[in-house]
């Protein structure tokens, strides 16, 4: 039995404003997307690898997610971290940053945190 990780979800209060996000800060597109009874789906890809981000709006839903302590981050690596850090500065969306570890976290218009690191980064790993 082997079993293919598929894509992660989040829930977005704003979809046209999210998606703007995931595709200024880290490049993301749009591959497909589901129109259910009162929700859409949205399947982000980085065109790397098999992977996405699923964004879930609820249509009628006004209030923001509670995401309580936030614990939860999804991560990625970048061939020019420089680069990105200054994009990321000029987004102002860093949310902590960790020059000791070489790492830092964006926060999207939802709050969920991502974290930045560079390729060469001992803990990216990637699969053959």
């Amino acid at each position: 039995m082997l079993f293919a990780f598929v894509h992660n979800n989040i829930h977005v209060l704003d979809l046209d404003r999210s998606i703007a996000f995931y595709s200024e800060a880290l490049g993301l597109r749009e591959t497909h997307r589901f129109e259910g009874r009162g929700f859409t789906l949205v399947y982000l890809s980085d065109a790397t690898s098999t992977h996405e981000l699923e964004l879930t709006h609820v249509h009628d839903r006004t209030t923001p997610y509670d995401l309580g302590e936030n614990e939860f981050h999804l991560a990625f690596a970048v061939d020019n971290f420089a680069a990105a850090h200054l994009l990321h500065v000029q987004m102002n969306c860093i949310c902590l940053e960790n020059p000791e570890m070489e790492i830092y976290f964006i926060s999207d218009p939802d709050g969920y945190w991502i974290e930045i690191l560079p390729t060469d980064h001992p803990t990216f790993k990637r699969n053959p």
